[in-house]
């Protein structure tokens, strides 16, 4: 039997919302061939903005669309599988974070079941995300391939990963932005306690890193240690910052922030 709708999200939140904003925004998907399950109202009350059809019902969702993304807290799915119990399903396209093919295999019902993992980042609601795709299940059939990167590819970019290097992608740039935001607000509280009103700090502190941030992207014939160099001159003052970074350890501080969060989705695929 053909199915109603050609898109299906369980979870409303800010990803899922992200990636209806791209494919309708686009023309990639027509509002009406989505379908929305989330159990709050306020999730379903911002997708319905969209113009997408929404229902607090999973299984209608699961009954009823082509494709489904799992757009729900991984320490969640067990609950959300539960529900869906006995509906077959063919096409899965995981968002969530360390559980693995296997897992969602294992708690869901569906002969054969495909399931394509992504990992997208929170960017994507402005259209500037990064996506890692885990295709591997979806590579015999060239269709399914194109509708899941062309779907994130309208929230950014994106790249192809193995199943195996997702956990790592998670840890940084899943998670990467909030590490940006903290460097951001600290350097706006630094700037701050040196006599800056904030407003002005945090516009000189975003625009930084926005233009660094594109300096790298457009510079790849240079080496980070070499844009580096660029900025900091033999006795000058950026150097004398960058060493005050260094003492403190800080490629240390980030190492271990990552390894906290690749600890964490390695957990969530127990």
């Amino acid at each position: 039997m053909k199915k109603q709708f050609k898109l299906g999200i369980i979870g409303g939140g800010f990803m899922a919302q992200a990636i209806v904003k791209g494919a309708v925004n686009s023309g990639f998907l027509r509002a009406g061939r989505i379908f929305v399950a989330d159990i709050s109202q306020t999730a379903l009350d911002t997708m319905e903005y969209f113009g997408v059809r929404t229902t607090t019902d999973c299984r209608e969702v699961a009954k009823n669309c082509e494709y489904v993304i799992m757009a729900v807290k991984p320490q969640n799915f067990e609950e959300v599988a539960n529900t869906l119990y006995g509906i077959p399903m063919r096409r899965v396209i995981s968002i969530m974070a360390g559980v693995t093919r296997e897992r969602i295999r294992d708690l869901l019902c569906g002969d054969p079941l495909r399931i394509a993992r992504v990992m997208p980042n929170l960017p994507c609601s402005i259209g500037e995300g990064i996506s890692a795709l885990d295709l591997l299940e979806f590579m015999e059939f060239p269709d399914d391939c194109d509708f899941v990167a062309e779907l994130f590819e309208n929230v950014g970019t994106f790249v192809v990963a193995d199943q195996e290097e997702l956990n790592a992608i998670t840890g940084i740039s899943g998670s990467g932005p909030a590490y940006v935001y903290l460097f951001i607000k600290a350097l706006t509280n630094a700037g701050v306690k040196q006599g800056l009103r904030e407003d002005k700090a945090r516009t000189l502190a975003v625009s930084t890193v926005a233009g660094a941030a594109k300096m790298v992207e457009q510079s790849e014939d240079k080496t980070l240690d070499e844009l580096l160099n660029a900025v900091c001159s033999k006795g000058g003052t950026t150097i004398e910052a960058v060493h005050s970074l260094q003492n403190d350890n800080l490629d240390e501080i980030i190492d271990r922030a990552v390894s906290a969060c690749v600890k964490r989705a390695e957990e969530l695929s127990e």
